[in-house]
């Protein structure tokens, strides 16, 4: 074999292990009873988890910003209603309060889910909204 084979062949196993060990990172969303039980196993991989911010009436309970205004805690319900108070070591993002679906990406540390990242999914600007006459 000639080496530019070899050397063809070795760049073609490197980028097969490289999508192989990226795909093991691509999560599933899960609850937050799911992701505890991940944790208890001494599994510290991030996980997502997706819900809710808690609301009462309409209004957001449970959120709390640090006095210097660069992290905060959250209560919020997954989809099998689980509440869990989240942690982010953020300031709060701008459209969170007008969020109607949350997504946070992270882990457990005792009895507090650390978010490192957090998606929003806010109501849309292109839904019909409705016209009175």
């Amino acid at each position: 074999m000639k080496t530019s084979h070899i050397f063809a062949i070795a760049v073609i196993a490197i980028a097969v292990g490289i999508i192989i060990s990226s795909t093991g990172d691509a999560g599933t969303y899960m609850n937050f009873n799911e992701a505890l039980e991940i944790h208890s196993k001494g599994d510290d991989r991030q996980v997502h988890v997706v819900g809710e911010l808690k609301k009462v009436n309409g209004e957001v309970v449970g959120l709390s910003e640090s006095p210097d205004k660069r992290s905060f805690y959250f209560m919020m319900v997954d989809k099998a209603n689980n509440e869990q108070r989240v942690f982010h070591p953020n300031p709060i993002p701008n459209d969170l309060l007008r969020s109607e679906e949350v997504v946070i990406i992270g882990y457990y540390k005792k009895d507090t889910f650390i978010a490192k990242d957090i998606l929003l999914k806010c109501p849309s600007k292109y839904q019909e909204e409705e016209i009175k006459v």
